[in-house]
């Protein structure tokens, strides 16, 4: 079955956007007086705001805070639509996309392709630790965190044997986002949950944070990583470094430290913010175009952002490999806004080609409640005033009125108060995947 652009009554030059993250967002809103029909295809229907995902987890913000519908952020785009699928193949030669959705597939005909299909969880080759320490790239994995790390507080009320393993909580990988979700769940067990149990008392659980390298938040200037370090510690966080995972189960894990000894941690609830994998579609185009992809599945693309060889194709965000550009929100919105207004000046008559220059707006993380890190510049900010400046600069960039006034009456209720409004888990939260990713048992087979 084929989308074409007598679909929607236009011949208008058509530009086809994959992905509704930031660059894919941003992309489309930066063509909205622009003469062309913009298509938006994603896998699911909601734009995620991603930075956010780690209160999900811990039950700061709902899904929903962070998750509005497609289709509504564009509402009032009246040249742009929004489809539904996963993308399979996209066609060079044809300028066709293939899109799956509920096993029926469609080709989506193209003037113009904008593929900001960002990244997912990698495990280094080891994709089987994710049945037991899940990572956090979709709401699907927020709320399945939730689950665990709220369900490891009720089990640890019935399991007294077991109690020490149900209250260790392990993150591993120190970069911004186990940072942040390590701070988060030592003050979610040291504050939030004060009298909330009648067994045993939340301030004993043990949170570890483990670390194959030296340092903490490893993008960031040395000052801001002591800083950080030693704000986790004040917070109850273990910091374990130069400690590399070598084998996760539903108990626990296996690590091995520099010296070359192996140990093991007890603990039920795993979490893995280690690293990222660019989406397959980075190599889709690099077999259909003959372009270069890096280790982390990253498309080598012209100065542009075009694809080598097809100037009609922009690749941006997590899945473009572009001057050591890193993997962050702003580099996707700048590089989805950039390739928009380059097809803006095609569809004008312009067809000079423009280089990609990022501008570093400096680079911020959280740590806990009125502790967080800024670097703009040259300038360092640490303590209450960088938390405000976090505060402030995640609630203008989350999309929609009405998703700002929700985040903030739940920061008010977790940050000024002691509040966890968002703590209901349920039991296919936090089974789903172990009965998806585990291998039947005997019985099952039969």
């Amino acid at each position: 079955m084929n989308v074409t652009a007598s679909d929607t009554g236009s011949s208008r030059h058509r530009v086809v956007i994959l992905g509704a993250g930031f660059g894919g967002l941003f992309a489309a809103r930066a063509v909205r007086r622009v003469p062309v029909d913009v298509t938006v295809v994603d896998r699911t229907n909601h734009h995620l705001f991603q930075p956010l995902l780690y209160q999900v987890a811990t039950g700061v913000l709902s899904e929903g805070d962070i998750a509005p519908p497609i289709r509504d952020v564009l509402r009032n785009q009246r040249n742009a639509r929004v489809l539904l699928g996963e993308v399979v193949d996209i066609d060079l030669a044809g300028r066709e996309v293939v899109l799956e959705t509920i096993g029926e597939r469609r080709r989506i005909p193209y003037d113009s392709l904008i593929v900001a299909a960002g990244a997912a969880q990698s495990y280094f080759g080891h994709d089987e630790f994710a049945v037991h320490a899940p990572g956090m790239k979709t709401v699907d994995d927020a709320l399945e965190l939730r689950g665990r790390i709220f369900g490891s507080f009720e089990m640890a009320e019935l399991d007294s044997e077991r109690r020490d393993a149900w209250l260790t909580f392990v993150v591993v990988g120190a970069g911004p986002t186990g940072v942040e979700l390590a701070g988060q769940i030592a003050e979610l067990s040291r504050r939030a949950l004060k009298r909330n149990y009648r067994t045993f008392d939340p301030r004993d659980a043990q949170i570890i944070l483990v670390e194959a390298a030296d340092k903490v938040l490893a993008p960031f200037p040395e000052s801001l990583q002591h800083r950080a370090h030693r704000d986790l510690e004040r917070l109850g966080v273990e910091v374990r470094f130069h400690t590399m995972v070598t084998g996760v189960d539903a108990d626990g894990l296996y690590v091995k430290l520099q010296d070359g000894s192996s140990g093991r941690i007890e603990a039920r609830t795993k979490i893995w913010s280690a690293g990222v994998q660019a989406s397959p579609l980075g190599k889709i185009l690099a077999d259909h175009s003959g372009a270069t992809i890096d280790r982390a599945g990253r498309v080598s693309v012209q100065p542009d952002c075009s694809l080598p060889g097809h100037p009609e194709v922009f690749v941006v965000g997590d899945l473009m490999s572009l001057d050591h550009l890193p993997g962050l929100a702003e580099v996707a919105m700048q590089s989805g806004v950039h390739a928009a207004r380059t097809i803006a000046r095609r569809v004008g008559g312009d067809t000079s080609q423009r280089p990609f220059r990022y501008r570093d707006l400096g680079t911020m993380a959280t740590i806990a409640r009125f502790r967080a890190v800024v670097s703009i510049g040259r300038v360092r900010v640490t303590g209450l005033l960088a938390w405000l400046m976090w505060l402030f600069v995640h609630l203008v960039y989350l999309t929609g009125f009405k998703n700002r006034i929700s985040a903030l009456a739940n920061w008010a209720v977790a940050f000024l108060g002691r509040g966890r409004r968002q703590r209901a888990i349920t039991e296919q939260q936090v089974f789903a995947r172990t009965r998806t990713l585990e291998p039947p048992s005997a019985a099952e087979r039969r």
